[in-house]
């Protein structure tokens, strides 16, 4: 199973009403993606002829909890804690990354409530963020696991050794992946997901770069740097490619910002 697309599932426990899954989030991908792409052409077509073109912006209800911090769009009622979280982030990285401000995709797709959204957070800079840069909208997902979240998840603790390159039975194989051993008994493995998926739901997740960071503890790190979504919640079409690159996602996983204190 691909860890990574547990990270919304992992936000959602405990939250009750709305319904919500990693699978409910996903699916209908394809089928949605295909019917805008084939809507889009059609359109394409009309408006030259017409001699003109023009992509309008589909809004969305922005997240009722965390707030924008390093954005310089409106925010309601900013928490200081969301805006920390964002301000720092932006600082680890380049001015060209865009505007951040930390979401809930829980709250955006499924219209959840401040305390359904609510989830725990293990690292300092765990959260889900919106990256608005040239009219798109990208997210980046960082969760922390701790060895005990990873063997209640998997009956085993997080093993470096672990290739995850390495296709295991029905398990769909990981695009463009590459595996690194790091110092300290650290491995992170990062690859592409098309998330062409099917399914029978109203949101479609663009292309996506994701990642896991396995620590010598048993602890892992998980990542998505995804170009968007279309459907219910959108904040904005979405981006040409990830929000960050493969670099910009080990740079970042690799650094003390990352980890708890003491």
């Amino acid at each position: 199973m691909n860890d990574v697309r547990e990270l919304l599932d992992r936000a959602a426990e405990g939250a009750g009403q709305p319904a919500f899954s990693a699978g409910a989030v996903y699916a209908k991908a394809a089928r949605i993606r295909r019917r805008r792409r084939a809507a889009a052409s059609a359109a394409v077509l009309a408006v030259v002829a017409a001699g003109a073109f023009t992509l309008p912006r589909t809004g969305g209800d922005e997240d009722p909890a965390p707030a924008s911090v390093a954005s310089a769009g409106p925010s309601a009622s900013p928490s200081a804690a969301a805006a920390d979280r964002a301000g720092r982030l932006a600082a680890l990285l380049p001015p060209d990354v865009g505007e951040i401000e930390e979401v809930s995709l829980l709250a955006l797709i499924k219209g959840a409530t401040p305390e359904q959204a609510r989830t725990d957070r293990l690292g300092p800079l765990d959260g889900q963020y919106a990256f608005r840069r040239d009219g798109g909208v990208g997210y980046l997902v960082l969760t922390l696991e701790d060895r005990e979240a990873v063997e209640r998840k998997t009956g085993h603790p997080a093993d470096p050794d672990e290739d995850l390159c390495v296709r295991v039975g029905q398990e769909p194989s990981r695009t463009d992946c590459e595996r690194e051993a790091l110092p300290g008994g650290r491995a992170l493995t990062t690859w592409r997901d098309t998330m062409d998926v099917g399914g029978d739901d109203s949101v479609g997740w663009g292309p996506e770069l994701a990642g896991r960071l396995v620590q010598p503890d048993g602890s892992q790190f998980l990542v998505r740097s995804s170009t968007g979504f279309e459907g219910t919640g959108t904040q904005g079409p979405l981006l040409p490619e990830p929000p960050l690159s493969r670099a910009q996602l080990k740079e970042l996983l690799t650094g003390p910002e990352v980890q708890p204190k003491g």
